[in-house]
């Protein structure tokens, strides 16, 4: 059985400005010459741990870490009072990893994910397949409404019937009808006792199950107060809006991925997400070669799960891998050919993600004062109140350039990538693969604001010599990462 390699320290790190008064951590291990790999969380809302380093040769790759927005060591952090996630969507951290990618001067890199992390993963590829040199995933998730239905809503209680109780406790009797939506109303009051108590029982019934074997220490990890209250807050709002994709989306367009090499690794008895996910994914992407674990669940450490991405990732290591054995599609040709339709599709998803979170807020009243019954007011307000919340949008976008300077001067201190601010991610997601990776459209030095949008190579070096200045503090922010992660679940 392959095992992690020894721990290591990270080559660099920084904090990214990526619009929205978001700032995401990342950092760099490994080897400086190595290929390059992202590694993907899950939750949504967990983060990245050291222990996340040690899945790749540091000999042979240049490991990145980030942490999504509003978790792990980014900011601002979901569980501060009055946590705002009308900015988190997974629209705006697919246009993160762009950003991210261009700030870090990397052509193309392999993507690893797991549980959540799998989703992201496969919508970043769905929409840049010309960025990804492979695709490693785990524990297939995809936020269909069958697999929120059957961890959330009441399918997996049949397994574990004593933690599903201490699940729907914080629930009122008469709101256990739509759990995802009851817990949504527990974790918005602003009162710490009610809050804090739902993120926990949230947290704790997601960490009793997602290894086969129960682990305390896990479940201790998890269910942490400042972790628990992040991840679950934007676990319950991604979920309640699917993802911001439409149903069964990333199982039907995994034909533009046909020519990405890909390894899928999943646990036969994985509760948290079924086999059936990566299944289905599987029947629709032929060429992905699946993985089984016999005896294993979900979590990414437990044994079997681990042999089988570590061979992977070192496969994908060796020169000449970088093609499945019976690959014989030019792999350049096909990402162009689906590159345009995806960078489209993105841009409406991130429009309709946009509305459908203002929208929601502006119905948070109704849907307190109303429960169950308010849902359906709600859908209908949205529908009614669409072209008004384009128009908000339309003028968030021109103010947008102004509060991305004020960020800006906020956090000068701790951040290393201040090169990088750029328009709302309403724009970002609208322009193509070349546009994102433009990001110097709001350097600090006021002649940049004159230059050409399209001047991708300057704008990255620029990116990099910004970088070259920061490295110093680099060594303190990784040091206070490790320190805030240290006990955080490495199990995603």
């Amino acid at each position: 059985m392959r095992e992690l390699y020894p721990e290591i320290e990270p080559l660099e790190t920084g904090m990214l400005d990526v619009g929205d008064g978001q700032h995401i951590y990342w950092e760099v291990s490994g080897s400086r010459e190595g290929k390059p790999v992202v590694f993907l969380h899950g939750g949504p809302g967990g983060a990245t741990t050291p222990t996340h380093r040690r899945l790749f040769d540091p000999s042979r790759y240049r490991i990145v870490l980030f942490d999504q927005r509003g978790c792990g060591f980014s900011i601002p952090h979901a569980s501060e009072p009055g946590a705002d996630l009308s900015a988190n969507t997974t629209w705006h951290l697919v246009a993160d990893m762009e950003r991210l990618r261009a700030h870090l001067g990397i052509d193309r890199w392999q993507v690893f994910g797991g549980s959540w992390g799998s989703a992201l993963a496969l919508a970043y590829a769905q929409t840049h397949p010309e960025r990804v040199t492979e695709l490693v995933l785990r524990g297939i998730f995809t936020l269909r409404r069958q697999e929120l239905d059957w961890f959330y809503e009441g399918g997996a209680s049949a397994i574990f019937p004593d933690h599903w109780e201490d699940f729907i406790a914080p629930v009122p009797i008469g709101e256990r009808a739509h759990l995802i939506e009851a817990y949504h109303r527990l974790l918005s009051d602003p009162d710490p006792a009610v809050h804090q108590a739902a993120a926990i029982a949230w947290s704790r019934w997601e960490s009793s199950t997602i290894t086969l074997l129960p682990q305390a220490e896990t479940i201790a990890r998890f269910t942490a107060p400042e972790y628990a209250t992040a991840f679950a807050r934007i676990e319950n709002h991604y979920f309640r809006h699917g993802g911001w994709w439409d149903e069964g989306q990333l199982i039907r367009d995994a034909e533009r991925l046909r020519a990405i090499p890909a390894v899928i690794v999943q646990g036969r008895y994985d509760m948290c997400t079924p086999m059936m996910t990566a299944w289905d994914l599987h029947r629709a992407w032929p060429e992905a070669d699946l993985r089984v674990i016999d005896d294993a669940g979900h979590a990414f450490d437990e044994p079997g799960i681990l042999d089988a991405l570590i061979a992977a990732t070192d496969r994908f290591a060796e020169p000449g891998e970088t093609t499945m054995p019976d690959e014989t599609a030019d792999a350049g040709a096909i990402a162009g050919v689906v590159a345009a339709e995806s960078s489209d599709d993105a841009a409406r998803y991130a429009a309709e993600a946009e509305e459908d979170v203002a929208d929601d807020e502006s119905g948070e009243a109704r849907t307190d004062a109303a429960g169950e019954a308010g849902d359906a007011d709600r859908d209908a307000d949205a529908d009614e109140d669409a072209d008004d919340d384009s128009d908000a949008d339309a003028d968030d976008d021109e103010d947008g350039e102004d509060d991305s300077d004020d960020d800006d001067n906020d956090d000068d201190d701790n951040d290393d990538s201040d090169d990088d601010d750029s328009d709302d991610d309403d724009d970002d997601d609208d322009e193509d693969d070349e546009d994102d990776d433009d990001d110097g459209d709001d350097d600090d030095e006021d002649e940049d604001e004159d230059e050409d949008d399209d001047d991708d190579d300057e704008d990255e070096d620029d990116d990099r010599d910004d970088d070259a200045d920061d490295r110093d503090e680099s060594g303190s922010v990784a040091r206070r990462g490790d320190e805030r992660k240290a006990d955080a679940p490495a199990d995603q």
